[in-house]
């Protein structure tokens, strides 16, 4: 029965899928590209500079395009999403944090308009391409949208806005077609938490915190957001999933 269901095409992706990474050169964003290449999708990957592009783990494939996009520059956005003759999912996970720092108003605002406003910014360009081919969105959320840390109040208040930025456009644009969900990534060991990691009694508390008393690893979030994409998902819209190795369940 499961290898039935694995094979009549509901957790297969068509064989002319286009799918734009937003932030697809960074640590999770090269994941969920790399097993969206295994699928058999077209990729493009965007990093914010030439650098992070540069940068990226992800190797050379004849479906991988990899992109510059400053999600906080209107024009470009715009521009970039008209370039796509066909798009059918668009994944959202351009974003920041900058502990400590965010009490200051002026990074407070910056977190905000790249984590928060840029999600909001890409949706809005890619929505009538997306419209055409009954597409989805899939944004990344964060664990913090549901529990908050004290040294980051900007990076928390914009993921919970990205939860219900989700919902809010899982009802507006569920009309045309559009699904979106949200992956609510909890303690993942990426460049982002590399300096609060070295601190091995903090890297073990958090451990111990999770059902299976360990940190994730970038590639166990893209699943979910694979899995979302899929005909398997056709009637999810509006939620957020949880990949947290059970932190919030305790």
């Amino acid at each position: 029965m499961a290898a039935d269901i694995v094979t009549n095409g509901r957790f297969q992706l068509n064989e002319d899928f286009h799918v734009a990474v937003i932030g697809g050169c960074g640590d999770i964003g090269a994941e969920i590209s790399k097993l969206f290449l295994e699928l058999g999708a077209h990729v493009t990957a965007t990093g914010v500079d030439a650098a992070s592009v540069n940068a990226t783990l992800l190797e050379p494939h004849d479906r991988l395009q990899m992109a510059v996009l400053d999600v906080t520059n209107d024009q470009q956005v715009n521009a970039f999403a008209a370039g796509f003759a066909q798009i059918d999912a668009v994944i959202n996970c351009a974003g920041i944090l900058r502990r400590d720092e965010e009490f200051q108003i002026e990074v407070f605002k910056k977190v905000l308009d790249i984590n928060l406003t840029g999600t909001f910014r890409v949706c809005n360009a890619f929505r009538a391409g997306l419209a055409r081919r009954a597409g989805a969105i899939v944004n990344i959320a964060s664990m913090n949208a549901f529990a908050a840390l004290p040294r980051m109040p900007a990076y928390c208040a914009s993921k919970g806005g990205v939860v219900m930025l989700t919902k809010s456009l899982a009802l507006a644009w569920a009309a045309e077609g559009i699904r979106i969900n949200a992956v609510a990534p909890g303690y993942i060991e990426t460049s982002l938490n590399a300096a609060g990691r070295s601190d091995a009694t903090h890297y073990q508390r958090i451990a111990d915190r999770t059902a299976f008393g360990r940190w994730g690893q970038p590639d166990e979030v893209a699943g979910a957001v694979a899995f979302l994409c899929m005909p398997a998902a056709s009637y999810i819209t509006g939620t957020v999933l949880a990949a947290d190795g059970g932190f919030l369940a305790g």
